[in-house]
């Protein structure tokens, strides 16, 4: 498995609940503190955490690093993006029901936003571009999402679709599988699950998998049932609010995931791409309502004169 993504303090706050109590014990610690946790030996971690080095150690290669100095840097360096970037780390997404619309625009925005630039902050490049020029080449590209990652899943295949990259997006499970079944090597099965546990994208990819098709699941778990069977994985991070669980908050980021490996196939196809967009804007044109805005502003300059 490769090209697993998600910004480090994201994936802490999705798995860090679901991990083993002493592993779950550092990452709220991380999560309490980030900055104290960016300068701290791995000795003042394990007793910050009630842990010991060791606990420490395995928990940092539990997410993918070779040991605790490679975690510090990464919790270090995604500290310091949010500085810049003067998020608010403690920022509340707690709405009421009779709060202003006001300040129910900044709490969706804030934690939208702190999705999205956590998610771009994990994001494996190369990884995308594997799969970008997997796609630009494909000879099928299937996509599989329900609820609210079906909406990223169909909105991925109608861009690919007016690019003239052959996709389809299935909701139906028996068609998924069914179309599943006949893929193959050249081919990708994009499968897009929050948990990372949907049965019915579970089996599908796995279907998929099984003929030889490149599989790339995009979750918010990377240590998943669905990112155990992907050859590629990008894990996407979300922030709930009041009213938006974490199913629903996902969708931005995995839009984000999505655009990207949109840009990058464009990239690779950019003659064959610019055609097509042209020709499929020349197609609807007609069905636009002409733009009068600058005849009028003509037409009173003209009269002023």
């Amino acid at each position: 498995m490769t090209g697993e993504s998600g910004g480090l303090l994201g994936r802490l706050r999705i798995e860090g609940p679901t991990m083993p109590e002493a592993l779950a014990k550092i990452a709220e610690t991380i999560l309490g503190d980030p900055e104290t946790a960016a300068h701290a030996s791995i000795v003042d971690l394990a007793e910050r955490s009630g842990t010991s080095t060791a606990t420490v150690t395995r928990f940092s290669r539990t997410l993918g690093f070779k040991g605790y100095a490679n975690l510090r840097v990464a919790i270090a360096t995604e500290t310091g993006r949010a500085e810049q970037a003067r998020w608010e780390t403690d920022i509340s997404g707690d709405i009421a029901p009779d709060d202003p619309l006001t300040d129910v625009l900044g709490v969706v925005t804030a934690a939208d936003t702190r999705a999205i630039q956590a998610t771009a902050a994990g994001l494996d490049v190369a990884a995308v571009e594997r799969v970008a020029a997997a796609i630009a080449g494909a000879g099928r590209v299937e996509i599989f999402g329900l609820g609210s990652s079906g909406t990223a899943g169909r909105e991925m295949a109608f861009r690919l679709e007016r690019i003239r990259i052959p996709v389809w997006y299935r909701s139906d499970s028996h068609t998924a599988l069914t179309n599943a079944a006949l893929l193959g090597p050249g081919d990708v099965a994009i499968g897009l699950s929050h948990s990372g546990r949907t049965r019915e994208v579970l089996e599908t990819m796995a279907e998929a998998a099984d003929h030889g098709a490149m599989t790339v699941a995009v979750t918010s778990f990377g240590r998943s049932p669905l990112a155990e069977v992907a050859d590629v994985v990008f894990t996407t991070s979300v922030h709930e609010t009041t009213f938006r669980v974490a199913a629903l908050s996902a969708l931005h980021s995995q839009l984000l995931v999505l655009d990207l490996i949109y840009v990058a196939v464009a990239q690779r196809t950019y003659e064959r791409t610019a055609e097509a967009l042209e020709l499929t804007v020349r197609a609807v044109d007609a069905h636009r309502v002409p733009d009068t805005t600058n005849n009028r502003k003509r037409s009173r300059r003209d009269k002023a004169l």
